[in-house]
């Protein structure tokens, strides 16, 4: 009996840890309120930069409509970083006014691709936009973007968000997207922390952001390495809810599994690389946001968590009874299941509550169980490009 409480302790205070820090965002993040910024009349030049790999058969659509924003034409540039692509495609997009830079590398990376492009544009911008070759803006980002650039910000998170929910491992991935916003972002920014950044639907003050990328070592999972920089230097990072980026929701299990295993172990290396900084830097400099990002990287994927607590939980209940333990831990573990799945109920947009999102549940015990392979998986990952193919399949998006 000892011995199964000294269990059951440890168990709980590891869950319950993960748990309240998941809590506590997600509860704060009810209270976010979107400040409406002003561009004063000042339009700065941007630059869209789309890197993509072998991305045929979405590019083409997206950079159409990468074109159609609601901002002076002579103020940004669409610049698509072709890495890979088919010479087809390549010619439709010469006919488009954009900016197509061709690139091509023995082993292809975003941050490579990016710095190419930095290297070889010759206009002077200001604001730096970075997207995903799936992702399409809505018409008024851009105007989004510039406005928020007009208060002293060197880096802007945007609201990125589904573009399709065709089938239940889409719908997983969407809310899975929103809940991230909710805890990560909204719930950070109310408590006066930084907004994570995704990799995507992003901007920064353009010369900082060619210099930043400029030090990038990452294979994978680039967006990591320069958001901790930045919060080590003490910047601050802002979300723009308001400014919204369409984003391919993933189609097949396989994908799910192969875009969470790149994550989660960019994740842990940078986990590894930068806590003993962070922990310095949080006692010396009181530099609270870089601590809380290396500790962010050590949470467990929240829908492992739900998994992990919920199945403890109803075994350890179905334990204790049987071997009448002492209730207190009973206690605990119902109260902790509870959090857990407020954190969940809290962070979910309202809009997901509905028939299409409870015929997608029958997949989450097939989606906790393909994480858990990701993460026994993760090694090396983070030295490997992993490419996640896009497809044009996805359903119409309403963009205005």
């Amino acid at each position: 009996m000892f011995l199964l409480n000294i269990i059951q302790l440890i168990l709980l205070i590891l869950l319950g840890l993960a748990t309240l820090y998941i809590f506590i965002f997600s509860i704060a993040s009810l209270f976010y309120k979107q400040k409406t910024y002003n561009d004063n009349g000042n339009m700065k030049s941007i630059a869209v930069l789309v890197p993509g790999y072998k991305e045929d058969e979405v590019i083409v659509e997206v950079a159409k409509l990468a074109l159609e924003q609601k901002y002076p034409k002579n103020l940004f540039d669409v610049v698509i970083i072709a890495d890979s692509f088919k010479a087809e495609t390549l010619a439709t997009l010469k006919t488009f006014p954009i900016k197509l830079i061709e690139v091509s590398f023995e082993k292809s990376t975003k941050s490579k691709a990016l710095n190419k492009a930095m290297e070889t544009l010759k206009r002077d911008y200001e604001i730096a936009v970075v997207l995903d070759a799936d992702n399409v803006m809505a018409p008024d980002f851009l105007q989004k973007i510039n406005a928020a650039f007009e208060y002293d910000f060197i880096a802007v998170q945007g609201h990125r968000t589904a573009k399709n929910t065709n089938n239940s491992w889409a719908i997983l991935d969407a809310i899975s997207e929103e809940i991230n916003n909710n805890i990560f972002r909204k719930g950070h920014r109310v408590l006066g922390l930084s907004s994570a950044i995704i990799g995507s639907g992003m901007a920064f003050r353009y010369q900082y952001f060619k210099s930043l990328m400029a030090t990038v070592t990452a294979i994978g999972g680039f967006d990591k390495e320069i958001e901790l920089k930045m919060l080590k230097e003490g910047r601050k990072i802002v979300y723009l809810n308001d400014a919204v980026v369409y984003d391919e929701k993933i189609q097949k299990a396989e994908v799910f599994g192969n875009q969470r295993r790149r994550w989660l172990s960019a994740q842990f290396h940078y986990f590894r690389k930068d806590i003993l900084n962070a922990t310095k830097d949080l006692i010396t400099k009181g530099n609270v946001d870089y601590f809380d990002k290396a500790i962010q990287f050590i949470q467990p994927p929240r829908i492992l968590l739900l998994g992990a607590v919920i199945l403890f939980s109803v075994a350890f209940l179905i334990i204790n009874y049987f071997l009448e333990n002492q209730i207190i831990y009973s206690k605990l573990w119902i109260a902790l299941m509870i959090t857990c799945v407020l954190s969940f109920v809290f962070s979910v947009p309202i809009s997901f509550y509905n028939s299409k999102t409870l015929g997608a549940l029958a997949s989450l015990p097939k989606g906790m169980f393909t994480m858990l392979l990701s993460l026994l998986k993760i090694k090396g990952a983070n030295k490997t490009f992993i490419h996640t193919q896009h497809t044009s399949n996805s359903n119409d998006i309403k963009t205005k």
